[in-house]
């Protein structure tokens, strides 16, 4: 019997996949089975009935991975109720509510392969030291120093449980 939920995610720092086990612990929680996974692990999708999928942005993108993923499952995604969340440095920005119409818009490739039944939108953390590449380090480190950005966990865990319990909900109608 199909009955899993499968939490997938792309992530380069870790942060998006802390995001991922809190949404699948929130489900799990809530009676639901579910399954963490990283999208490069995933490669059958008939032993789940729902798929929730989020990706960490870097430059207003989707990683590669992410893409892929959706592309190459777009049948069964298509098939199955369908979520998708993304977390990025932007929300994290001082006054980052007000760009939340532009994140939200970073979902548009997303929704051209597979119209999401709900959608996620979550400030991340910064690590620097976890930043892969001496570029992207100064880029940052100057980011931090301008006052764009604050190094450190921006993560709205009840935010992020409320809307995991929102999808279940969803999912379970």
């Amino acid at each position: 019997m199909v009955d899993k939920i499968l939490v997938t995610y792309a992530s380069r720092t870790g942060v998006t996949a802390g995001v991922a086990e809190a949404i699948g612990k929130t489900m799990t929680d809530m009676g639901l089975p579910t399954e963490v996974r990283s999208m490069k692990e995933v490669t059958d999708m008939s032993p789940y009935r729902a798929v929730i999928a989020g990706i960490a942005i870097q430059s207003a993108k989707w990683l590669p991975e992410a893409m892929q993923f959706l592309q190459t499952h777009r049948p069964a995604l298509a098939a199955k109720p369908f979520a998708a969340f993304l977390v990025c440095m932007t929300l994290a920005m001082r006054n980052g509510e007000k760009y939340r119409d532009g994140v939200s818009a970073w979902l548009a490739p997303v929704r051209e392969i597979v119209h999401p039944m709900h959608e996620g939108l979550f400030a991340g953390a910064l690590d620097i030291r976890k930043i892969p590449g001496w570029g992207d380090k100064l880029k940052f480190r100057l980011s931090v120093l301008f006052g764009v950005w604050r190094e450190g966990d921006h993560r709205d865990w009840p935010a992020i449980r409320a809307w995991a319990e929102e999808v279940g909900r969803g999912i379970n109608k």
